[in-house]
């Protein structure tokens, strides 16, 4: 053995001690943690505003609002790749101005040249809403923004081609990873982003909401409007018949407000209810996703606010304008089997006898509910390319 060697290994060796006492050491010293790559940390939760007027809403645990994922939610909700042929996004059939409808289309053409048989929804205050489409056949908004893409008469492409063409912008993966943690692009992050996004769309900044915060007054024709939205109609005094059983007193109003409460700011009951439309289906609603016969004809009730900008009307489009409405339920509309209660006049020569002074007024109240700060909001505008 040499003298190296020997040295080492001989029992108390100063090198020998020496090696322990710095293992020791490095043994106890802090684990050196190193710093997270930008991006991994988390998304950032949204800070959501609601105002007072109206409900607390229900987020679901799945899918939190975050910073990132609404930034992302906003730029898919524009993207025009979505589509078969690259020309169509869902801004494409609602448009802000027209509080995210078609703008004055009665229903929508899709990217082949095809026309649906029903009128673009609104999209706004959707956080409140359980089921969505005019026949609620999606239980919640995410698996609601599934279906438009590879239906064949709207964006009329595959999910595995839409989110490929995603996947290949170097602009998206960073996205979908400070939103979701990784840089996968799917079809269930793509919808859980615009989910997002959309559940920021409140609008609640009406004159009507102005009103109920003592920052603003009605007109007089618009107060008289209110009143007549929440009154019961037929003649003052007469009994009328309830759901139910029993009866409650006509007051000469509009008879709006069982359908669109204005209670809770919301003005949707996001019931289903047959409004009187037809005598017979060709658009069976409802009832074509239940199959029961009493849903037959129902569609959903939708919000009344930003009324004035969502033109035409009903599930098909079929009324032109606000006053054509208005003289729909005066007249008392079409009896059938499903026909709601509330549509209390479908007795021949039965109707609300709104007055033209009445009528006046119910729409002046309904062009207050107008959210023209909404219509504008940048937040919710094209954001261009990502």
């Amino acid at each position: 053995m040499n003298n190296w060697t020997d040295n080492i290994m001989r029992p108390g060796s100063l090198l020998i001690r020496t090696v322990l006492l710095m293992l020791v050491l490095v043994a106890c010293q802090p684990e050196t943690v190193e710093p997270e790559p930008p991006g991994t940390s988390g998304p950032t939760p949204y800070d959501l505003q609601l105002p007072a007027n109206l409900p607390p809403m229900s987020i679901p645990m799945d899918n939190p609002l975050t910073v990132e994922g609404v930034a992302l939610g906003r730029f898919l909700f524009f993207e025009e790749r979505l589509s078969g042929n690259n020309t169509m996004s869902c801004a494409t059939c609602h448009g802000q101005l027209f509080g995210f409808t078609d703008n004055g289309h009665a229903v929508s053409t899709g990217i082949d040249g095809i026309a649906g048989d029903r009128n673009s929804m609104p999209l706004f205050n959707l956080g409140w809403s359980s089921t969505f489409f005019w026949d609620g056949r999606s239980p919640t908004l995410e698996k609601q923004i599934l279906e438009p893409v590879p239906n064949p008469i709207e964006m009329h492409e595959t999910w595995p081609n839409a989110v490929a063409k995603l996947a290949a912008d170097p602009a998206y993966p960073p996205l979908f990873r400070a939103a979701f943690g990784s840089s996968v692009v799917d079809s269930v992050r793509v919808a859980k982003a615009m989910a997002q996004f959309i559940r920021t769309m409140v609008s609640a900044n009406s004159k009507f909401d102005r009103v109920l915060r003592g920052q603003d007054a009605f007109t007089l024709e618009e107060q008289m409007g209110f009143e007549l939205f929440n009154k019961e109609g037929g003649p003052p005094g007469v009994p009328i018949p309830m759901p139910g059983g029993g009866f409650i007193l006509g007051q000469g109003g509009g008879d709006c407000f069982h359908c669109h409460p204005s209670a809770g700011g919301l003005f949707t009951d996001f019931q289903f209810r047959n409004n009187g439309l037809d005598a017979t289906f060709t658009d069976l609603g409802r009832g074509g996703v239940t199959g029961d016969p009493q849903d037959m004809g129902k569609f959903k009730t939708p919000s009344l606010r930003n009324i004035a900008v969502t033109q035409p009307y009903m599930h098909d489009g079929r009324f032109a304008t606000l006053e054509d409405v208005i003289e729909h339920y005066n007249s008392g509309g079409v009896s059938s089997p499903t026909v709601d209660p509330f549509m209390k006049f479908t007795d021949p020569g039965q109707t609300l006898e709104l007055t033209p002074e009445k009528k006046q007024q119910i729409l002046a109240f309904l062009n207050t509910l107008t959210d023209l700060d909404f219509l504008n909001d940048p937040r919710f505008s094209d954001p261009g390319a990502p």
